[in-house]
């Protein structure tokens, strides 16, 4: 660790720089608090480095903040996204790497960004599972899916939901009767699209059906979902879960 975090009292963060040279900033990001304490260590290492010309800094964000919000959805709202990625640009650094971003309008909004992806977490479930069928949730994950599936030499069945008055209606493309079935997505807030899925994937006969999520939030808790999910898999990129319904993939620094 190249630099300290203080916090005061009424919730100012401020930063101090303990060695020169090369610095790699990591933070889950899933808070303004977050990007803030990292502009504020960007600050004190860009006075420290003025004349150090070759010294890199680094930024890796294991849960962009805001993500989800990458469109101006109705008239006279905010572009969240915009806004916090042009925040993460004003401090300037040479990379800026992100874990699983839900779509890449965010690699295109933030300088020199790259993504670090997400398929070794989800070899992990898949090994321990035992090489269940991947299902894509819907239309717009399938593509990744299909891309992991290739790599895992794993089955893939795609799904997708439409509402009809109000309601989901989920559709299964594909046999999964008998079988263990992997749902693979980005994150997940409640939750309760996921619980619908693995309702209709055992309403075709599915033995069992796990969930995967990179960017796992949850924030209404586990029992609606124990109702048809057997397992959840996950990182800890957004916060850390104590709970045997979980297995949570440690990321490194958090």
């Amino acid at each position: 660790m190249k630099y300290e975090i203080k916090k005061f009292k009424d919730g100012q963060v401020a930063a101090k720089i303990t060695e020169s040279g090369d610095i790699h900033i990591k933070i889950r990001g899933n808070s303004y608090e977050d990007l803030f304490s990292a502009a504020a260590i960007k600050e004190a290492w860009d006075a420290e480095n003025v004349t150090n010309k070759t010294a890199i800094a680094k930024l890796t964000i294991f849960c962009l903040i805001g993500q989800r919000s990458d469109r101006r959805f109705h008239k006279g709202e905010s572009f969240d996204l915009k806004v916090i990625c042009k925040f993460i640009n004003d401090m300037k650094f040479d990379s800026v790497a992100i874990l699983h971003p839900h779509s890449p309008i965010s690699l295109a909004l933030i300088d020199n960004a790259e993504k670090i992806s997400h398929v070794d977490y989800v070899e992990k479930a898949f090994n321990e599972i035992g090489n269940p069928v991947l299902v894509s949730p819907d239309a717009g994950a399938y593509k990744t899916t299909h891309e992991i599936a290739e790599k895992l030499n794993a089955d893939l069945v795609p799904s997708n939901k439409v509402r009809v008055d109000g309601a989901p209606v989920i559709s299964i493309q594909g046999d999964v009767k008998d079988k263990q079935c992997l749902i693979v997505d980005d994150l997940a807030d409640g939750g309760r699209t996921f619980k619908f899925l693995a309702e209709a994937l055992k309403k075709q006969g599915a033995a069992k059906v796990y969930l995967y999520v990179t960017h796992a939030q949850f924030n209404y808790g586990f029992e609606e979902l124990k109702e048809t999910i057997d397992h959840v898999y996950c990182t800890n990129s957004y916060k850390d879960i104590d709970d045997d319904f979980v297995t949570q993939f440690k990321l490194m620094g958090l």
